[in-house]
């Protein structure tokens, strides 16, 4: 028997061992199982693997089942995820609801439409009256009308290619047919007076059905004005959006600058604007007014009311208002009184503007007018152009007003509005010269005909009108013709009133109604979008131009920078300023952190430097030639007291406000010669230092409060101890030197160079000075003999010095001479004896206490009280510096550099050279430069949307 083979069993610490003798066992085993397995079994063996090949193949069908089932469900709730979160990341639309009108309104503005368009649809039905005429009359008519269409049509064809007359491609003109009853037909019977008459209906009703076309017309626009007039509030009074800056604002405010840019590298202002030219009193102000819908100017009968340059910014916005460039205030169009105040300061700004004994001037009055419908565009008003100067107007008026009309037209991307009065004989007409010579070709004047209305009462032959009008009667060419009526001659008129008057003359008007005149071409509503349509292509097509020219300029000033200061900021007069004005409020926190010890030491100072010579030649030497103890110390107090009394204490206010604006000074020095200084702010500098100090005066009170402090401290006669005692003794010591060098320094310049000088330096006396030195010799002997002598000499003295040198010299000896060398040889001996006493009474401290010593040293006791007096006055002057005049120093600068920063005329002057211009030409150029850029992105932006 075969033998099993053991079983092995793995463990997952064990590792399987491989045996091949076991394998081969293992292996005859299982064939010998297999051997012995009956048939019968092995055909359940193969049922049972059908049926489980069945039911596998069942599961894995419901698996399939299960799996689809499951994806779609995973799918939906996937794609309803994915859905919340795109619908959570979307932005909130809600603001929008704020903006948008009503869905009342919405629905009136549609039925107002639909009943627009059947009233049109019925207006322009055919007549059923022309059926009555028969099928022949109705052919021949039909037949002139296709003739006289086709003749205009040809007509006009032959204007334009001669370029006689016509708009560009830009205007839209539609010819109309004259009514000429004397042509006909060839070949065809004249029109019988019935159809006359039905023709002449026939044109009333079409005109009828033109102006109730047109009344529909202003009646939706003034609907939809009203409609972006609330969409326009509404932006503005919502607190989350900013409104921003309209596209025309943003172009003035590029003019704006151009106006004020004065450039040495020829970059002219070439950007386009609309200049309104015309003859005096020839209704170009009306002109603008009709167009702004306000009468915002001044009025005036024959005189010149346009003084100086008005630029009109026109833009859209929800008020009627206007307001000037520099100024905040907005005046409401609507009311009569801000109407009124507006066109008075207008007049006044005009009439500051001319200076100099001129009655035009160059300067720009800028301001903008805001309302619903105007026309965006900007629009520069001139001073008429005048053929005669009158007794009351500057000589060379005439040539200035012509100079200043030229220079705006010059500009080869001005449109310009030439306005000629219909009124007067076209032979009389200034304007339009001036503007044929400006612009010959007429690629872009528009010419506007005004006073219409008194033009058709005043002309018998109305032929005259239509030939202004068809361009054929002035010697100059126009890109547009176009007659308006701005009034009636009446002041008190408003723009609705002039603007119904001027729709009513034209409805009834013999030219228009005739078709002299095409409807194109008449009222200021025409003329308004035609100039607003003209402007903005023209800025199309020239601001990218400029805008490249500023680059290139700013190109060629940065260069010049770079080269000639590479390591300096490009600060202009604005920045420099504010660099100044820092540096001198840093100097002022450096003067609040002067020491206590230091303010009272400059104040000592000061204040002795101003009374010194007064305390010696009105009270220590009148006091100590008196030669007696007693009537010294009496002299002392009364001339003491009177001093303290009358002129000491404004003094001493005198000394502190001259000690206070030293150490300013000081300080601004240091700060000007320092490292970190920019030698260009010196001159400005000094200029605020300078307005600064003639600005602050001392409190009044603090003479009164500095009286009492000095008259105590002079009442005090008692020196207190030794150190007072030496340092009055050292006070009076140093006085002494000092005037006793400044009377030899006197005596030298009278008596002329010592010996030694002269055999040293080899100088040599005048004869003069030889005659006070012989002088000098005889009074001093006087002193020698008499050393207590008094002050004043005898007259018996005089003439024994006039005696004694009578014989020595050979010029003669006046009394003023004798008596001016004395004064100064007795003052000498004064102070020698004066010094040498205070010599004596260094240790005389003991003597004085015990009353020894009082009389040979009142002169230190009188020092000792002055020297108190000048300590107390120091003390309470810093205390005023401290506690209020530094404060009031600190807030009168503020002030002068306040008024310094809004005054360019001062920092013009005072902040000058080379790097500043260059650096504020560069400033200028860059800012008008990205101005610019971004008025150009903003107007690409337009154009795309």
């Amino acid at each position: 028997m075969l033998r099993r083979a053991p079983l092995t069993f793995i463990s997952a610490n064990r590792p399987l061992r491989y045996q091949p003798q076991q394998r081969g066992i293992t292996m005859l085993m299982l064939n010998k199982n297999r051997l012995l397995v009956p048939n019968t079994q092995h055909v359940l063996l193969q049922q049972r693997g059908a049926a489980m090949f069945i039911g596998r193949l069942l599961r894995g069908a419901l698996k399939i089942r299960y799996l689809v089932l499951g994806g779609a469900l995973g799918g939906g709730m996937t794609l309803q995820k994915s859905y919340e979160q795109w619908k959570e990341n979307l932005p909130d639309m809600k603001w929008l609801e704020q903006y948008m009108p009503p869905p009342e309104k919405i629905d009136a503005f549609r039925e107002n439409l639909i009943k627009l368009s059947s009233n049109l649809k019925d207006s322009f039905e055919v007549n059923p009256k022309l059926k009555e005429l028969g099928e022949a009359k109705y052919q021949n008519m039909r037949d002139w009308f296709d003739r006289r269409l086709e003749e205009a049509i040809q007509a006009t064809e032959k204007a334009e290619v001669e370029g006689e007359n016509g708009f560009s491609e830009n205007f839209l003109r539609i010819p109309v047919a004259k009514n000429n009853n004397q042509e006909s037909h060839a070949g065809s019977p004249a029109p019988s007076e019935n159809l006359t008459s039905r023709l002449e209906r026939m044109q009333d009703e079409l005109m009828q059905n033109q102006l109730k076309y047109q009344k529909q017309v202003d009646r939706l626009e003034k609907e939809n004005r009203e409609l972006r007039r609330q969409l326009l509030l509404r932006k503005t009074g919502a607190p989350p959006k900013r409104v921003k800056k309209s596209l025309i604002d943003m172009y003035s405010e590029v003019l704006d600058e151009l106006s004020e840019f004065d450039s040495s590298y020829n970059t002219q202002d070439h950007l386009p604007r609309v200049v309104v030219v015309g003859d005096q009193s020839s209704g170009k102000t009306s002109v603008l007014e009709m167009i702004a819908q306000a009468r915002i100017f001044p009025r005036g009968a024959g005189e010149m009311m346009t003084r100086s340059p008005v630029k009109v910014t026109l833009s859209e916005g929800p008020y009627h208002v206007a307001q000037f460039k520099d100024s905040s205030r907005e005046f409401d169009l609507t009311k009569e009184q801000d109407l009124a105040e507006l066109r008075r300061e207008v007049e006044l700004r005009m009439k500051n503007s001319v200076r100099g004994g001129h009655t035009v001037s160059n300067d720009v009055i800028s301001m903008s007018v805001k309302g619903p419908g105007l026309q965006r565009m900007v629009l520069v008003d001139l001073p008429g152009i005048i053929s005669t100067v009158t007794q009351d107007m500057e000589r060379h008026t005439k040539d200035a007003i012509k100079h200043m009309s030229e220079l705006y037209m010059s500009n080869p991307n001005a449109i310009i509005l030439c306005i000629q009065d219909g009124s007067v004989d076209a032979e009389r007409s200034n304007v339009t010269d001036l503007v044929s010579q400006v612009d010959p070709q007429g690629r872009r004047t528009i010419f506007v005909l005004t006073k219409v209305d008194m033009a058709e009462e005043n002309l018998t032959n109305p032929d005259r009108i239509q030939k202004i009008l068809a361009g054929r009667l002035f010697p100059m060419k126009a890109l547009g013709y176009f007659a308006v009526v701005t009034g009636r001659g009446r002041k008190e008129d408003s723009i609705q009133t002039i603007k119904e008057y001027e729709e009513q003359f034209f409805r009834k008007s013999k030219i228009f109604k005739d078709g002299r005149i095409m409807s194109a071409q008449v009222t200021t509503r025409n003329l308004s979008m035609a100039v607003s349509e003209c402007f903005w292509k023209m800025v199309r097509e020239t601001v990218e131009q400029q805008a490249d020219a500023f680059k290139a300029t700013r190109f060629n000033l940065e260069t010049e920078w770079k080269n000639n200061f590479p390591r300096q900021r490009e600060l202009d007069r604005d920045e420099l300023f504010e660099k100044a004005r820092g540096e001198i409020l840093d100097e002022m926190v450096n003067l609040s952190q002067v020491s206590a010890k230091q303010w009272e030491e400059l104040f000592m100072q000061r204040l002795w430097e101003k009374v010194s010579s007064h305390v010696f030649e009105n009270i220590y030497i009148p006091a100590g030639q008196s030669g007696n103890s007693g009537q010294f110390n009496t002299l002392v107090d009364i001339k003491l007291r009177e001093w303290a009394d009358q002129t000491l204490p404004m003094g001493s206010v005198e000394a502190g406000w001259e000690g206070l604006h030293k150490e300013l000074q000081t300080f601004m020095k240091k700060s000007s010669v320092s490292k970190d200084s920019d030698e260009v702010l010196n001159n400005l500098k000094e200029a605020v230092l300078l307005e600064t100090l003639k600005k602050h005066v001392w409190e009044d009170k603090a003479a009164d409060m500095l009286r009492v402090i000095q008259l105590n401290a002079l009442e005090d006669r008692a020196v207190h101890d030794k150190q007072h005692w030496d340092n009055a003794i050292k006070f009076l010591e140093s006085c002494l030197k000092e005037r006793l060098n400044e009377t030899e320094q006197r005596l030298q310049e009278l008596l002329g160079p010592s010996t030694k000088d002269k055999w040293i330096y080899w100088k040599y006396s005048t004869p003069d000075q030889s005659l006070r030195s012989a002088i000098r010799n005889e009074l001093d002997k006087i002193l020698y003999k008499d050393p207590t002598h008094l002050p004043i000499l005898k007259p018996d003295e005089i003439i024994t010095i006039k005696g004694n040198l009578q014989g020595s010299v050979e010029q003669d000896i006046t009394e003023p001479m004798i008596l001016e060398t004395w004064d100064s040889l007795y003052r000498r001996h004064f102070l020698r004896n004066s010094l040498q006493k205070a010599y004596s009474c260094r240790k005389g401290y003991f003597l004085y206490q015990q009353g020894l010593a009082a009389d040979e040293c009142n002169d230190i006791v009188l020092f000792w009280r002055i020297q108190q007096m000048l300590k107390v006055t120091s003390k309470a002057l810093r205390q005023q510096v401290v506690n209020r005049e530094a404060r009031r120093l600190d807030k009168e600068i503020k002030e002068v550099l306040e008024d310094f920063g809004q005054d360019r005329d001062q920092k013009e002057k005072l902040l000058t050279g080379r790097r500043v211009l260059l650096a504020e030409k560069l400033k200028r150029v860059r800012h008008i430069q990205e101005k610019l850029e971004e008025f150009v992105q903003a107007l690409n932006k337009e154009k795309s949307n």
